[in-house]
């Protein structure tokens, strides 16, 4: 276990002062790692904290919370305890347990740390897991990134057991007499990496005992070769805005190994660094040279990929979309997502310039502005009535955009788009009944 302060010290996982929170299960790995950094504190500097998350799948879940707060108060570290339900989450996202319960325990995770309550969390994953982990990434189809495994320092989470066995951890907790509870979910197979670890390893390290040294060693060269790579990338290219980022089309017109990287950093940008496998990457590259324009497809965590041209978009949909309902009067409000609106009544001498103008005295009285609909209808401006869908495509509206732009709207019919155009319907014949509405951003 002395090795890890080595390894601390050559990837720099740890800064003087800095608070550790480290994430405790109440199992053998996270117990062992508590105990050596809380042991070590005072040479590297720090302040040790415990985070356990109940994830309320098992019965007696709580049972390990009161035993990790018992063994916190008695070697005197502060711990902070969560409750999630996990279940719960899952069915509401439709996603398995397993991932609900560990968004769920990233989210106390990085919470703590905005808060300022913790610098970085300290996760217990040691050689065996990055094994599992690297032989799951390639089984989902995974490329470079995939293989090189998990990373010593990734954003404010820090591995620093990479280097230690699995059978140096059990010596350390012999002989330190460390206390810790066994999950006996380990054993359930069902699960992807339970069924890795206690089948697949298994009968692995039957034929080649020295399989998880080996394929730790294949994931330190695979990073070196993949660092090398990415830093000869040209990023300039992507355009990032909040929670979107474009990619110009003309990437995938190159090697697998430049569009393929740029992709993952494309996502990366907008917060995805999980769960992409080259299946998806396929997806993205047919959407970028065979798919027209308009077309879009969903990668997991509810990202879009639309094709704008010569552009991909990506957009991180996670956020529920915003929600609008205004009456029409003179005034200016903020529409999330588009920009302000100002609705302002005209003059008659004061026509002009950029804004849209309708009269107000042919909108229905329960019209309101709200977002796009299913089913919106348009009549454009001279004539004829469209889908407000199809409208928009004509006016070559970024799809990302289309969800965001208030309409003024009674049922499906619209009258005004917001910065884009206003109904035959209410086309202005007397400006004494005349208002106008101006965006001040787009």
């Amino acid at each position: 276990m002395e090795k890890i302060l080595d390894f601390i010290k050559q990837n720099n996982l740890i800064k003087p002062g800095e608070v550790i929170g480290v994430g405790v299960s109440g199992g053998i790995d996270s117990m062992s790692l508590l105990h050596f950094l809380y042991t070590n504190r005072n040479l590297l500097d720090i302040e040790v904290v415990a985070i356990h998350v109940d994830h309320g799948i098992r019965e007696n879940s709580a049972d390990d919370a009161r035993f990790v707060v018992q063994k916190c108060k008695e070697m005197g570290v502060r711990v902070y305890k969560f409750s999630v339900d996990a279940p719960k989450i899952a069915k509401e996202k439709k996603v398995s347990i397993e991932t609900a319960a560990r968004d769920a325990r990233y989210g106390v995770f990085e919470a703590l740390v905005k808060k300022d309550i913790i610098d970085k969390v300290a996760l217990a994953h040691h050689q065996s897991d990055q094994a599992e982990t690297i032989l799951m990434h390639i089984f989902r189809g995974s490329g470079l990134a995939g293989a090189r495994g998990m990373e010593p320092l990734r954003d404010v989470y820090i591995r620093p057991m990479l280097p230690v066995s699995k059978e140096e951890i059990e010596e350390y907790a012999t002989t330190n007499a460390i206390d810790f509870v066994e999950d006996y979910t380990n054993q359930d197979n069902s699960l992807a990496r339970n069924y890795i670890r206690n089948v697949v390893m298994k009968d692995i390290l039957k034929k080649w005992p020295n399989a998880i040294e080996q394929i730790n060693n294949f994931a330190s060269a695979v990073s070196a070769d993949d660092d090398y790579i990415k830093a000869r990338l040209d990023t300039n290219a992507l355009y990032v805005e909040d929670k979107m980022v474009q990619m110009p089309c003309s990437y995938f017109r190159g090697s697998s190994a430049v569009y393929s990287r740029m992709v993952f950093k494309a996502l990366a940008m907008i917060g995805v660094n999980k769960d992409i496998e080259r299946k998806h990457i396929e997806l993205i590259k047919e959407l970028a040279t065979s798919l027209e324009n308009g077309k879009k497809i969903k990668l997991p965590f509810e990202i879009t990929v639309s094709k704008e041209y010569e552009y991909l978009t990506f957009v991180n949909s996670y956020v529920e979309k915003p929600k609008l309902s205004r009456p029409l009067k003179c005034e200016e409000f903020e529409a999330e997502g588009f920009g302000k609106v100002i609705v302002k009544r005209v003059k008659a001498d004061n026509m002009k310039g950029d804004a849209l103008y309708f009269d107000y005295r042919k909108v229905p009285k329960d019209a309101r502005w709200r977002y796009r609909e299913e089913g919106d209808v348009f009549e454009k401006f001279g004539g004829g009535t469209k889908k407000l869908k199809s409208y928009l495509i004509d006016k070559k509206v970024p799809v990302r955009k289309r969800d965001y732009i208030p309409v003024l709207a009674s049922g499906n019919e619209v009258y005004v788009i917001a910065g884009v155009e206003v109904s035959e319907k209410v086309r202005v014949e007397d400006v004494s009944t005349c208002f106008k509405v101006i965006v001040e951003k787009i």
